[in-house]
């Protein structure tokens, strides 16, 4: 344990540094995603949505205590039920699974056998590493093998994977998998281009960067797939 210490700590002009605090900011920095799964406790559905609320608010009010921020004014004192209220019931709301949508499949009746892209689904994320936001748009592809689901529900979908603390690379394999298993095929592309406020608002403070990402299984392997995707992607849709 002393050499673990050892290796861990070292001194600066008389001052210990935890050289395990540096790695921890290093790893945030540099985008590291550990799964494809959201990482969960097993205990994380024991408490209610209400008595989450109740616990955050607590948490929070301490935080802004903390920071020197005076709860009684007008303009603060509901502020920590606010973004309890908030975390819980949206913005993370995708962490709980009863919110996930009910993806109604149906029968490919008109026997359309061509590539299906909804495109620009807009969405709004949380950086899982300093919880600031993601602000992207997501490009869904599939072939149907015999069954359609509801466009309306791809956009569901995408956002209920997105309402969670994130890193863009797990939230475009989650949606891929997710729509794979759901349609039965392996047919489905998925690409995302986001702005990451934790590069815009900090860090290196880069306003102009935005980082795409993306997702191909089946058909969408092959240049010819993904191509004609990919030029879907490039027509201009305003109306």
């Amino acid at each position: 344990m002393k050499q673990k210490e050892t290796l861990l700590n070292i001194r600066l002009n008389g001052d210990k540094i935890d050289l395990s605090d540096i790695v921890i900011d290093d790893m945030g920095d540099n985008h590291i995603s550990t799964s494809v799964d959201t990482p969960m406790r097993k205990d994380a559905f024991e408490l209610t949505d209400d008595q989450k609320v109740e616990a955050i608010t607590k948490h929070f009010t301490a935080i802004m205590e903390t920071l020197g921020l005076d709860l009684t004014d007008d303009s603060l004192k509901g502020t920590p039920k606010r973004v309890a209220k908030m975390y819980v019931k949206e913005i993370f709301s995708g962490l709980n699974p009863e919110n996930k949508p009910h993806m109604a499949m149906f029968e490919n009746k008109y026997k359309y056998n061509e590539m299906l892209v909804e495109k620009n689904i807009s969405f709004y994320s949380n950086c899982e590493h300093h919880f600031v936001p993601i602000i992207g748009k997501a490009h869904v592809a599939y072939i149907s093998n015999g069954t359609v689901v509801g466009l309306s529900k791809l956009n569901r979908l995408v956002q209920y994977f997105a309402k969670r603390p994130q890193v863009q690379e797990r939230l475009t394999m989650q949606i891929g998998k997710e729509l794979q298993k759901t349609l039965g095929t392996q047919d489905v592309a998925i690409v995302i281009d986001a702005k990451h406020l934790c590069v815009a608002s900090r860090g290196v403070e880069d306003d102009t960067s935005s980082t795409v990402t993306a997702f191909y299984g089946g058909k969408f392997k092959e240049d010819k797939s993904r191509n004609e995707f990919l030029r879907y992607l490039e027509i201009k849709t305003e109306f």
